[in-house]
């Protein structure tokens, strides 16, 4: 991941909600920004790759999976108020379906729990999240 990305712009990133068995994959994140808060895996889009194929990769480094894209489901912004100053960030989250591999998580993550949507209250989860899981979940269509 480069970081030569002047922090004064926002940041393009991609994230994905994976289904399997009518469960989806949250992760909690092991570092700033959003320490300690469930989420989709995904990262940075990286110059001259497609948001496809950001989003595939994103999932392999974090996670270990191979995934297929079901397709777009909104978009997110994380601006620097709640990001604690660590950059304005906008989120572009897919719904997707598990193909293949166990959950490996890379060192940016440090839980992995493969939940029932609509069974996640209670745990700290990024702003938006079960919106974003309910609009996953319409396009899938589990």
């Amino acid at each position: 991941m480069t970081t030569d990305i002047p922090q004064s712009r926002p940041q393009l990133a991609v994230s994905a909600g994976i289904f399997r068995d009518g469960k989806i994959l949250l992760v909690r994140r092991a570092r700033d920004p959003a320490r300690g808060v469930y989420t989709f895996p995904g990262g940075r889009v990286e110059f001259g790759e497609s948001l496809h194929e950001a989003v595939a990769r994103e999932i392999r480094e974090e996670t270990g999976l191979s995934i297929a894209i079901a397709g777009l489901v909104g978009y997110r912004e994380a601006l620097p108020p709640r990001t604690g100053g660590h950059g304005h960030f906008v989120i572009l989250p897919f719904a997707a379906h598990w193909v293949a591999g166990d959950v490996t998580l890379n060192d940016e993550l440090d839980d992995a729990r493969w939940l029932t949507p609509g069974h996640i209250s209670g745990l700290p989860l990024t702003q938006g999240l079960e919106a974003t899981i309910a609009a996953a979940q319409a396009l899938i269509g589990s």
